[in-house]
């Protein structure tokens, strides 16, 4: 079996319940999470062997984030501890025509004072087949960045395959990187990537072809999209899977999804899924990323499979509180054989 690792921030995530602002009420549920994290989670949850590295404080609280992962078939046996200070952040959810907001508070974090040479990646990373990362691994601190291109270097050095998720978050690039440059230098060195279509539009800064899509008939531009992509990989060569979630918010509780994929020079296109009633959608970028990892070793070769098990992942997301993805392989396959049937087949451009 395949062994992933993934690499990030493990964060407190306080929510208010009903649909409450952030001045309302006096009461926050907590879960944990964080984009690296939702990962591993969803991983584990498919019965994957996946590891998740990063840093927390020495005490009740770090080690309480540590036993929820490995509760939930993650090794966190790695993980380093030290700081004072788990990372944070509040979520106010969206209602009707007002949009969510997300406040964080990770400046001094465990994570945000990891440094080049605390982590044994070569030990970590030598049995290793994918190492995971994100843009947010790199958008806490410049040590934190720092830690992650060093890790970047001990997978190319080792031949491990690199995961990378854009995951660019403008409120968390504070400490004086050009962010821009600094996620462009991480694309140039993965070998599969995600990003939802804003991100890429952002970090290529190349103009798409608009979704806005209000139920599943929606007709895609897949000439200009094809065009668009093999401009992409020209600039990025190494990078052979570009998967790219698409979505429109219809209204805070309705969405419509789709998901492309550029693979070895051809362009599959996923039918469009409509979510009326949905539940939490933080974490969906995630799930589709575990679905694209899962599925490369699961259904190798496959790539309509790839894409047709990723964006049934990413649906399901949708319908679970908290950022993880809790589905199970059966019922993503359940979801993917509805949807699509046994025989049915994607659309293909070359």
């Amino acid at each position: 079996m395949a062994k992933i690792v993934t690499f990030g921030e493990l964060l407190l995530r306080f929510s208010k319940l009903d649909h409450m602002r952030i001045t309302q009420g006096d009461m926050f549920t907590s879960k944990y999470g964080g984009s690296e994290a939702n990962v591993a989670v969803s991983l584990a949850t498919l019965g994957d062997n996946v590891e998740y590295i990063t840093r927390l404080p020495d005490n009740a609280i770090g080690h309480a984030a540590s036993q929820n992962l490995m509760q939930l078939g993650v090794d966190t046996r790695r993980v380093l501890y030290g700081g004072s200070r788990i990372g944070t952040y509040y979520l106010e959810p969206a209602a009707g025509m007002r949009s969510s907001k997300v406040i964080y508070d990770r400046n001094g974090s465990a994570y945000y004072e990891l440094k080049p040479g605390m982590i044994p990646w070569r030990e970590i990373l030598k049995d290793a087949d994918v190492l995971h990362v994100s843009g947010i691994t790199a958008a806490i601190s410049q040590n934190a960045a720092d830690a992650t291109f060093e890790a970047l270097d001990i997978a190319d050095e080792l031949g491990v395959m690199v995961s990378y998720d854009i995951n660019y978050r403008k409120n968390l690039w504070k400490y004086g990187a050009d962010a821009r440059e600094t996620l462009k230098k991480m694309l140039s060195r993965c070998d599969m990537m995600f990003g939802d279509a804003i991100e890429f539009e952002w970090i290529c800064e190349r103009k798409q072809p608009p979704f806005t899509a209000i139920d599943s008939n929606f007709e895609m531009q897949m000439d200009e999209y094809r065009e668009w992509f093999d401009e992409l990989h020209r600039d990025y060569p190494r990078c052979r899977k570009w998967l790219m979630g698409m979505r429109n918010m219809v209204a805070s509780s309705h969405h419509t999804l789709t998901a492309l994929l550029w693979t070895d020079g051809k362009l599959l296109e996923a039918p469009i899924y409509d979510i009326p009633d949905v539940v939490d959608p933080v974490g969906v970028g995630d799930a589709f990323m575990a679905g694209l990892l899962h599925s490369y070793y699961a259904f190798p070769g496959d790539d309509n499979m790839a894409l047709n098990y990723s964006l049934a992942a990413a649906a399901m997301k949708n319908t679970i509180p908290g950022d993880f993805n809790l589905a199970s392989d059966d019922e993503i396959m359940a979801v993917v054989n509805h949807q699509f049937g046994l025989n049915s087949l994607y659309k293909t451009t070359v």
